[in-house]
């Protein structure tokens, strides 16, 4: 019986050009390695040519002849990468994001495993009709054999690298191990991705809210610019089509702003300030709801039925909708909406992101509330300033003036007519049983009409007859007011009465 054979019966050369083969091997592979670094690098937050030289590589140094790169959301999977058939890669992108089928290598791997290799996809328990995946690597590339290596950072499933040999032939440990690397090179370039999009987006943010508090800043008390510059900064960053904001008076809400599709706001702004209906978003968020987000507005029973929202939404084809409350401690003040045209909720992140708006829309409110407190105050005490320095003119007049009245009528009436934002006046007094005109301001001394009698066709009248104050917001809608009183185009009218002891003795 003859030994067996061992290295020392190999031909010197034999052996020579197998550690040649070897290193030219690692070097290749180290090699791709790089390369694939390279492209990392060049690449900062772009994966789609860091999957594509990966896949390149691995299908060449592995012999293999279909590579693809699956991404994992928790949930679904979805294609990022695929190479080496054309047919099999229009079929993977078409099917959109999938749930992993039960048993197949995908929902292994969510279970946790790293490494799976089957040696004949035409023999393995998973090779059924029901997994669609499998099925059309047979179909349509003919595949066999097939290696898969997790994407993983620490307990976090990122997504799934794939490569199938259309040959029976199992996978070399060497060949797994490069697989592997490429696997953790995948995982380097998505979590380089990750963080520049979080450090991009967190960017955007600061700058919007920096933006948004700008025009607070340079819109004192006019709401409006801010409101708008809100939906815009929010839809923007939230992906979202259009929406608008809403202010709260009472029990009823009306649109303040709006961004977006038109036909949707045409429809609601035709209603006006409407109480939101029971079960709807805006309703529960009234009620005291922190968000309400719906996935598919279509199969909501709280808009089914609710025809105007119907309208609104066959007019502009709303899906996912969500409403984030404008709040001042316990009260909601309105709320910020945002639509989208496809089922796709918002995100943890997006959804603070419209809290953080609807927060700067309350400082906004607030701020034009308390703008607007002390322009009334400062309209009030300048008011009030030029009340006591009327009042100290016509003193002074009246000190300088005792034996002649008509320059105290004078100043009297044209004070009045100024401080009251009136267009001219008149100052009547008694003689008998009529009123002669003593003092005017704003019309001609030589107006006719200057004598009237106690009737309710005149202010005059009307103030002699009700022994008080009388005002006639519209003379032209009062049947009973005097047609010959509007020479000078009399509209609203005060009439004060000039009393001594009980008794009417003129009329201003």
């Amino acid at each position: 019986m003859s030994p067996p054979p061992d290295s020392t019966s190999k031909d010197p050369e034999q052996i020579i050009a197998d550690l040649r083969r070897e290193r030219d091997e690692a070097l290749a592979r180290e090699l791709a390695l790089a390369e694939v670094l390279q492209v990392i690098n060049s690449s900062p937050g772009d994966l789609a040519p860091v999957f594509e030289a990966m896949l390149d590589k691995a299908l060449r140094l592995c012999e293999a002849n279909l590579g693809h790169v699956l991404t994992y959301d928790g949930e679904r999977f979805a294609a990022a990468a695929t190479r080496g058939n054309p047919q099999f890669d229009e079929w993977l992108r078409g099917i959109g994001a999938f749930l992993p089928e039960a048993g197949s290598t995908n929902e292994r791997i969510v279970r946790g495993e790293s490494i799976i290799e089957i040696r004949d996809l035409t023999d393995d328990p998973a090779s059924k009709p029901q997994n669609p995946i499998r099925r059309a690597l047979i179909e349509i590339g003919g595949f066999r054999t097939s290696l898969s290596v997790a994407l993983r950072k620490e307990q976090s499933l990122l997504g799934v690298l794939h490569i199938h040999r259309q040959e029976v032939r199992r996978f070399s440990e060497k060949e797994i191990a490069l697989l592997q690397n490429f696997a953790a090179q995948a995982v380097i370039a998505m979590e380089n991705a990750r963080l520049i999009t979080e450090t991009r987006e967190a960017l955007e943010r600061q700058t919007a809210t920096a933006e948004v508090l700008q025009v607070i800043n340079s819109s004192p008390g006019d709401l409006t610019p801010v409101f708008e510059a809100i939906l815009d900064k929010a839809h923007s960053l939230c992906d979202a089509a259009h929406g608008y904001l809403l202010i709260r008076d009472g029990e009823e809400f009306h649109i303040a702003a709006a961004h977006g599709d038109a036909g949707f706001f045409e429809t609601w702004e035709k209603q006006g300030s409407h109480r939101p209906p029971e079960g709807t978003a805006l309703e529960r968020v009234a009620r005291g709801e922190r968000i309400v987000q719906i996935a598919d507005a279509t199969a909501y029973d709280g808009y089914r039925n609710v025809p105007i929202f119907q309208r609104a939404a066959e007019a502009s084809g709303v899906r996912t909708l969500l409403v984030v409350p404008l709040r001042k401690d316990d009260a909601v003040l309105g709320a910020i909406t945002a639509f989208r045209r496809e089922v796709r909720p918002f995100s943890d992140k997006q959804i603070a992101l419209l809290q953080n708006f609807a927060a700067q829309a309350v400082i906004a409110m607030e701020n034009s509330r308390l703008l607007g407190e002390l322009r009334g105050r400062t309209r009030d005490l300048q008011e009030s300033l030029e009340y006591q320095t009327a009042t100290s003119d016509v003193l002074q007049i009246i000190s300088r003036s005792t034996f002649d009245l008509q320059p105290v009528l004078d100043t009297l009436v044209k004070t009045a007519v100024q401080l009251c934002n009136a267009d001219f006046g008149n100052l009547f007094r008694r003689e008998g049983e009529v009123f002669r005109r003593a003092a005017v301001s704003g019309l001609p001394a030589e107006t006719p009409g200057v004598v009237l009698e106690a009737t309710r066709g005149s202010i005059v009248g009307r103030v002699v007859l009700e022994g008080g104050i009388v005002h006639v917001h519209d003379v032209a809608a009062d049947p009973e007011y005097m047609r010959l009183i509007h020479l000078a185009g009399q509209r609203s009218v005060l009439g004060v009465p000039l009393l001594r002891e009980g008794e009417p003795i003129g009329v201003f």
